[in-house]
């Protein structure tokens, strides 16, 4: 490929979905026309202002602080200052970096890549379909703390570690901000061996908990989709957590997850069956005071149709009689 070719595929052929193409170009100009796949990717870095976000946190919560407290530097707004800088020589100077430089290579020779594994929280693989459908899922927000994908960058990773017997399933990943990952380390001290046993809890007595096979229409990992066998309207399903909860205050986010799947597989399915559905409506029954008469948990997906109640104003007001019409 010529100049001319280039500059024309540059200016007139490339689709850009990201800087990515512009940038490997770029990088490889540069380097005289060869270049290893780390040099690119250190360019590809300098662009990303989610790296220099978190390690400016770095900086000002961590190091910053750390140094601020020992007298070694000081800060003015944004800007630090070496404490005594100005009476340094440049010989002394130099001397000082060259230590600095020996105490890096000292401490990576030491500790090798582990100094780096709180940047790579999954320790596992995650297919590139999986983080589409988790952030999909999260509406690319930061399921810990709501931020927008467009404020700060969200990571793909596992709820349950997979160090800590994890699995690499849907349901145990979640989007997180860079900032609400990197907090989350593997630092908890939750024992996750009892939650994982926690999720294999099934009751004797529960018919939700014994329900045949067969009456499966789906399921998932950890909850599943059955038909109401007392039905409210044609095709009203249940989607149930396998483990035995008394009520959805009481499911944990992973199971949250699931059953939150299966709603979504469960309207598809009945849309397909059924092209007179025009709505639904959700249900959680939780407690006695409020109807439940399974004391497990289970979320009811109720089809609506035209003209299926004389006014269908109020919805799931009209649980309490009279309360539907305001």
């Amino acid at each position: 490929m010529n100049y001319h070719h280039l500059k024309d595929f540059l200016l007139h052929q490339m689709r850009m979905s990201h800087i990515y193409q512009p940038v490997m170009i770029k990088c490889l100009l540069q380097e005289g026309g060869i270049a290893e796949d780390i040099t690119i990717a250190r360019d590809l870095l300098q662009y990303d202002p989610s790296q220099l976000e978190y390690y400016q946190q770095i900086t000002n919560n961590m190091v910053g602080k750390v140094l601020r407290n020992r007298q070694v530097v000081e800060k003015e707004k944004k800007h630090y200052l070496l404490t005594g800088f100005e009476h340094l020589h440049k010989n002394e100077i130099a001397d000082l970096v060259t230590i600095c430089e020996k105490k890096i290579d000292e401490y990576i020779a030491k500790r090798g890549d582990a100094i780096w594994q709180h940047r790579k929280k999954s320790r596992g693989y995650i297919s590139g379909t999986a983080r589409y459908k988790v952030l999909k899922r999260a509406q690319f927000r930061c399921e810990l703390c709501g931020i927008s994908a467009s404020e700060k960058a969200l990571e793909v990773d596992h709820i349950l570690p997979v160090n800590l017997g994890g699995k690499d399933e849907e349901d145990n990943y979640q989007a997180l901000c860079y900032s609400c990952n990197a907090m989350k380390r593997d630092t908890d001290a939750t024992d996750f061996r009892e939650i994982k046993d926690q999720y294999e809890h099934r009751e004797k007595d529960c018919i939700f908990c014994l329900i045949e096979k067969k009456r499966i229409v789906s399921e998932n990992n950890l909850a599943f989709l059955v038909y109401d066998q007392y039905p409210v309207s044609d095709l009203h399903c249940l989607v149930i957590p396998k483990r035995h909860t008394a009520d959805y205050f009481s499911i944990s986010q992973p199971e949250i997850n699931a059953v939150n799947r299966l709603v979504q597989d469960g309207r598809e399915m009945i849309l397909k069956r059924d092209k007179t559905v025009l709505g639904f409506n959700l249900g959680l029954n939780c407690g006695e005071a409020a109807g439940q008469t399974v004391m497990h948990t289970h979320l009811h997906l109720i089809p609506r149709r035209e003209g299926d109640t004389p006014t269908v104003r109020g919805g799931v007001r009209n649980v309490i009689a009279g309360k539907g019409h305001y």
